[in-house]
């Protein structure tokens, strides 16, 4: 029995120093980063580099950066401006704005908050990436330049609160729908999880993030904006509920995390899903297939962070037969030179559903996913794609 015992000590010390070797992530897999770490290949060493080396000069940003304040008067406050609302022809003014589904007003570029938010998200990912492989600290130091700059520096930080997002003018000073602008945060929640160990990454800014997202994720919850947004039965519920687990998890509040992913199979999926696989809220749209597909991808974030929340939303099905899957089976066709029957006003890149065809593959373990996902050329992102590789050896070997 001691024998047994000391084992079993023992294992559970390996367990525990393996989970601590593993960088605190949430829609990144720990795991596969931690074995491509120890093994890394020269491929993905030189798209990890060459994905930082691009951005490293760039920014640092600011929601200072705008040209003006919203009707807050305080720069600090994130705004933007629906996309999709246009000049009014009817009037001398052009007010109120009128909507064009689909059709982006080339107005919205300038103000500048949400373009530089999503670099600073994708820019300080790319950096910390680089970091966590390479142990070179000058990535470190470029992602938390970034990080401080948008998120903690007193001078330059942005409020925790998209309360001015999605403006319509002559109409409104912002709506819960612009809540989908920030959805890109969970990349930088990915980022501070990596920096971990850095000197370039203090305790103090360590605090800082935290701090911020737990009053962001508050925000979320409490405002008029964030109930309107939870609200919603299409691809900004969806996003909404993504944001809302990440941040969780994040801040420590696991049961929030278990409580909003398992919500999401009544909330979400058993709503938004035909039993054929149709999403038709998506389907309504002027660009069905590109907003199909973003939905879709959004249902599979929120099953990744149902993986580490204890929640199995990848198999989660309906009893009339509504799932995840159903709706990806669905898309299939579509991928692979059947006509699409609906509304769709641009050209729809194939190459933007690599990435959660490559998902797919892992989760269900059927290479068909990953064998329709080379038919659709390059992917867009070449380091996500190898990481989302490693993650299906990984499974398929298990």
């Amino acid at each position: 029995m001691r024998i047994v015992s000391l084992t079993l000590i023992a294992i559970s010390a390996v367990c525990a120093q393996s989970r601590e070797n593993q960088p605190r992530v949430f829609i990144l897999d720990a795991k596969v980063l931690r074995e491509q770490k120890a093994h890394p290949s020269s491929t993905l060493l030189n798209a990890v580099r060459s994905a930082a080396d691009k951005v490293m000069n760039q920014g640092p940003y600011s929601v200072m950066d705008k040209n003006r304040a919203p009707t807050s008067g305080d720069k600090h406050d994130y705004m933007s401006q629906a996309p999709y609302f246009w000049r009014n022809p009817a009037t001398p003014n052009g007010l109120p704005y009128v909507r064009r589904d689909g059709e982006r007003n080339p107005e919205i570029l300038g103000i500048t908050d949400h373009s530089e938010m999503d670099r600073v998200d994708s820019m300080s990912q790319a950096l910390a990436l680089a970091y966590y492989f390479t142990g070179d600290e000058k990535y470190a130091e470029r992602a938390a330049l970034l990080l401080r700059s948008w998120f903690l520096n007193p001078d330059t930080r942005m409020n925790p609160n998209l309360t001015f997002a999605q403006a319509v003018p002559g109409v409104n000073d912002g709506r819960g729908i612009g809540i989908i602008e920030s959805r890109s945060l969970t990349k930088t929640v990915d980022a501070v999880g990596l920096l971990a160990g850095s000197p370039a990454w203090s305790d103090a800014d360590q605090k800082g993030m935290e701090e911020w997202l737990s009053k962001f994720l508050a925000w979320l919850r409490e405002s008029p904006h964030g109930r309107d947004e939870s609200r919603a039965e299409n691809n900004h519920g969806t996003f909404y509920d993504v944001q809302v687990a990440d941040f969780a998890l994040f801040v420590g509040d696991a049961e929030l995390a278990r409580k909003t992913v398992t919500t999401a199979e009544s909330k979400r999926i058993a709503v938004q899903i035909e039993r054929d696989g149709k999403q038709p809220k998506e389907l309504d749209r002027t660009k069905g297939m590109s907003y199909s597909v973003m939905n879709l991808g959004g249902l599979m974030l929120l099953a990744t962070l149902g993986d580490r929340a204890g929640v199995d939303l990848w198999h989660f099905q309906t009893h009339d037969g509504r799932s995840i899957r159903g709706a990806l089976d669905w898309l299939m066709p579509y991928l692979t030179g059947k006509k699409w029957p609906y509304q769709q006003i641009d050209e729809y890149k194939g190459s933007d559903m690599i990435p959660w065809l490559l998902r797919a593959t892992a989760a269900y373990g059927d290479r068909n996913y990953e064998e329709v996902a080379d038919q659709l050329g390059k992917p867009s992102d070449e380091l996500e794609s190898l990481l989302l590789r490693a993650a299906i050896a990984r499974s398929m070997s298990r």
